[in-house]
C-alpha cells in the first residue's frame, strides 16, 4: 500500500489531535460531585480575583503604612494562586491555593519552617472561604506551633478580611486578624 503526504497527515493528526477532540458528554449521576467540583471551581475562581497587591488597612506601625503586606499573583497556567505574604522581608511567607479534583486546597509555607495544608468549603454565604488543617509537613499538630484553620472573607473587590488561628501544644493558641485593601496604581 501506498502512502500519500494527505494520508500520513490525516493518520498523524488524529493520533496527535484524537485525545483532545471534544467527546460526548457522558451520563451523571452523580449530582452532588458535580456541584463539589463546580464550588471547588467556583472558590478558585473568587481567589484570582484577588491578583494584584494589597496593603493593611490599619498597619501595626507607622513604617508599614503604602507598603505591600500581600501580593496575589496566577501560577501554573492559572491553575493555582500563589499568596505572598510580606513579600521581600525576613518574614515572607507564600500560600498556594489550587484545585485538588473537587476540593479546593491550599500548603502554607510558613516562616516558622513547617508546611500546613487546609481544604477550603464555601463558609456562611458565597463571600467567605472557610479553610480546615488537612494534614502538613515539618510538623507535629499535637506540638508543634502552625496555622490550623482560617476564615477569607471577600468584602467588595478591593476589600477582604482574613482571620488565621494558630495551634500550639494541639489546640487554640491565638488568632491573626487584619483587613487589607487593594493598593491603588
Amino acid at each position: 500500500m501506498r502512502w500519500s503526504a494527505f494520508s500520513f497527515g490525516i493518520i498523524f493528526s488524529a493520533v496527535l489531535w484524537g485525545p483532545a477532540w471534544p467527546k460526548e458528554p457522558a451520563c451523571h449521576d452523580n449530582k452532588a460531585a458535580d456541584a463539589a467540583k463546580d464550588a471547588a471551581a467556583v472558590a478558585l475562581d473568587r481567589l484570582k480575583t484577588l491578583v494584584g497587591e494589597w496593603e493593611m488597612v490599619k498597619p501595626p506601625d507607622e513604617s508599614s503604612k503604602g507598603k505591600t503586606a500581600v501580593h496575589y499573583r496566577l501560577s501554573g497556567g492559572g491553575t493555582a494562586v500563589a499568596e505572598t505574604i510580606f513579600p521581600d522581608s525576613a518574614m515572607e511567607m507564600l500560600s498556594v491555593y489550587h484545585r485538588d479534583g473537587d476540593q479546593l486546597v491550599m500548603t502554607h509555607y510558613c516562616a516558622a519552617g513547617n508546611q500546613p495544608r487546609m481544604r477550603a468549603k464555601i463558609g456562611k454565604d458565597k463571600d467567605e472561604l472557610v479553610f480546615e488543617f488537612a494534614g502538613g509537613s515539618n510538623l507535629n499538630p499535637a506540638k508543634d506551633m502552625h496555622v490550623h484553620g482560617g476564615r477569607v472573607r471577600f468584602v467588595d473587590a478591593d476589600h477582604i478580611h482574613a482571620e488565621w488561628e494558630m495551634y500550639a501544644d494541639g489546640k487554640a493558641a491565638t488568632k491573626h486578624s487584619f483587613d487589607l485593601v487593594r493598593k491603588k496604581k
